[in-house]
């Protein structure tokens, strides 16, 4: 099963997928093995690999660690070209519509192409679409994008309709890391109303109810990442995942 269809089975099945993102930046190799095995007890169905700035070098031995104990799809979400590895199941093939810089919109993607085929890598081609959430992240910053405002729910349908009609296969509408404030759930239910890909939220998640509004507002997928990377909250894995699979159904997934 290609891991987008298996996405779309997990939705089916439980109402909105828990995707947790896994930042090589800010995770010791060491602890990968751990932090993996009890996210997928927890109920996490898959994983995200990437971050918005890279200090380190240690991508690829991240993504190797990571699979080396995953039973669940490894998605890259690539914050720049020098992410990108034949390791992951997947990549989230991410045009940056609403950014300043051509090459985040489409320019990157040509350079990225032959090596994303090179490693027979599955593409996921994703509208990335970064929300004002009351400070500057390094998601804002680095990605050169003016963020929708909260308040105009109208624009993110707009630039999700045109993705759509581009062919893309989801939206991501992204808050940022260490957002104040998350994706207004008045925002995911426009979008998730408007078009008839996959909604995946991310951002600002800091509790379960939270989560469980984006989930039921539309969101397909919520993605939670720098609140557990905090000590002492890799505990609520759990609860986060029961607010977001709201939908109980009978069947496996393989």
């Amino acid at each position: 099963m290609k891991t987008f269809d298996y996405l779309l089975a997990v939705r089916e099945q439980k109402g909105a997928g828990f995707l947790l993102l896994l930042d090589p930046d800010k995770l010791a190799e060491e602890d990968l093995s751990l932090v993996v095995s009890h996210a997928q007890e927890a109920g996490v169905d898959a994983f995200l690999v990437g971050s918005s700035l890279m200090t380190r070098d240690n991508f690829e031995n991240t993504l190797q660690e990571i699979k080396r104990t995953a039973k669940i799809p490894v998605i890259i979400f690539p914050g720049s070209l020098f992410q990108i590895s034949g390791q992951a199941d997947a990549i989230l093939f991410l045009s940056v519509l609403a950014s300043r810089n051509i090459d985040l919109i489409v320019g990157n993607h040509i350079h990225a192409a032959p090596l994303i085929r090179q490693h027979e890598l599955e593409t996921i081609p994703t509208a990335y679409l970064l929300v004002e959430s009351g400070k500057m992240t390094s998601a804002h910053f680095m990605s050169d994008s003016f963020p929708i405002p909260r308040e105009k729910p109208e624009i993110a349908a707009a630039y999700s309709l045109a993705a759509e009609m581009f062919g893309m296969k989801m939206v991501y509408l992204e808050a940022g890391s260490g957002a104040l404030s998350s994706v207004p759930k008045e925002m995911v239910h426009k979008v998730a109303g408007s078009v008839k890909v996959p909604v995946t939220v991310g951002g600002g998640i800091r509790n379960p109810e939270v989560a469980h509004e984006l989930a039921s507002s539309g969101a397909s997928f919520v993605v939670t990442g720098n609140f557990f990377e905090e000590n002492g909250n890799s505990g609520m894995l759990k609860e986060f995942a029961r607010a977001i699979h709201f939908k109980k159904t009978e069947g496996v997934i393989v």
